[in-house]
């Protein structure tokens, strides 16, 4: 996910990249819905997606205080089975797969060789010989070539992205309006955890404690095939609930919020999950991709680290603004950067150096060319 302003109107948007090229734009399959909602529509990630509906405002608030839908099936899904599915998962994702049992998810990142991380991603235990993939819509085909180049143990690999739907029901509500369409006792699947089964009356149907927002939830997947049928139904449960359709726009400062990276912005093929703070995530009970080069950063620390920040004076901070110290020197950049709605005060992401990475240090952000006081805070921002 790449960082530009798109236009005018939509300049609070920042972290979504305007396509220019001629290709021709996927659409997912709730295309005409999001249309007919009257939502806007931009290009992102080789799709035509909802940036917006009632404004990001009220879709984040909705979202905190009540129940919302992000279409995110632009996100790429891929299956792993047989023998060695684990071991191949294990020699290209940083975190320990093999701690996972049938139903369980784990957070991992795809480090490259060169001490950059070519996506962050999760990791689904179907069984003990199938797994799902879940990747970033930007990486789908930069991370299937990936993890193919190490299948060298003839790993049986099914890229079902251009299949699948998947719909985010987050927020505080969203169990109270699910639970009405599953026999799935929703209450008894943990955080990081997922139910196969009937939803709505349709069979197979992935169900995952999981979301990008830090309001609660669940991530449902489903065969293209079914995305009207499951999106009006879960409409309609939700409808007492004060149940809104959401777009990309609010679905990054919620993130932002929560201080979850963001891939193309906060972590990419140049930054370490050390660096990134993601050492939670990088397990040296194993051999992986770079695993001793990342372990030498454990152990003798990084030059620089990624950091939450807020503003202490008037100032929004956005992606590629450079932060200074108080003498004037550039030091870092930001990462990723909003007017937090939750908080009502502007908050950032980026990097700095260490000695610049401790809680109230005080930092610079060039914003017009003026230095506009912030000072590093803990993450998250927003605690519920």
């Amino acid at each position: 996910m790449e960082s530009v302003v798109l236009n005018n109107n939509l300049q609070q948007y920042n972290f979504l990249k305007m396509e220019t090229t001629t290709t021709e734009l996927k659409n997912v399959a709730l295309v005409n819905k999001h249309v007919s909602l009257g939502a806007k529509m931009v290009p992102f990630a080789g799709y035509l997606m909802p940036v917006s509906y009632s404004g990001l405002n009220d879709e984040h608030v909705t979202v905190r205080n009540a129940m919302g839908v992000f279409d995110v099936s632009h996100m790429g899904e891929f299956i792993l089975k047989g023998e060695n599915a684990l071991d191949l998962i294990q020699r290209v994702t940083s975190n320990d797969a093999s701690v996972l049992t049938d139903g369980k998810i784990q957070y991992s990142c795809l480090p490259n060789d060169t001490g950059g991380i070519v996506d962050d991603l999760l990791v689904y235990r179907i069984d003990e010989k199938a797994y799902m993939l879940v990747v970033n819509a930007s990486n789908i085909d930069k991370d299937w070539n990936w993890i193919q180049k190490y299948n060298t143990k003839n790993v049986e690999m099914h890229n079902i992205s251009e299949k699948t739907s998947l719909l985010a029901v987050q927020g505080p509500k969203a169990i109270l309006a699910l639970q009405k369409l599953t026999a799935i006792n929703l209450s008894e699947i943990p955080y990081y955890t997922f139910k196969k089964g009937k939803f709505n009356g349709v069979d197979n149907v992935v169900v995952s404690n999981t979301g990008y927002t830090g309001a609660g939830g669940f991530e449902i997947y489903f065969e293209n095939e079914v995305a009207d049928k499951m999106w009006n139904a879960i409409f309609e449960a939700g409808a007492e609930f004060g149940i809104k359709p959401i777009g990309l726009g609010a679905r990054d400062t919620l993130r932002l919020e929560m201080g979850f990276c963001l891939y193309g912005n906060d972590i990419n093929d140049t930054t370490s999950p050390i660096e990134a703070g993601l050492g939670w995530i990088t397990k040296f009970t194993k051999e992986f991709t770079n695993s001793k080069a990342l372990l030498d950063q454990k152990e003798n620390g990084v030059a620089k680290k990624l950091v939450g920040f807020e503003m202490i004076d008037r100032g929004i901070p956005r992606h590629d603004y450079e932060i200074a110290d108080a003498s004037g020197n550039m030091i870092g950049v930001v990462t990723s950067g909003t007017q937090s709605p939750s908080l009502n005060k502007a908050i950032g992401m980026g990097y700095v150096p260490t000695a610049f990475s401790k809680a109230d240090s005080e930092i610079f952000i060039m914003i017009r060319d003026k230095a506009i006081k912030a000072k590093v805070v803990k993450m998250p921002f927003y605690k519920s």
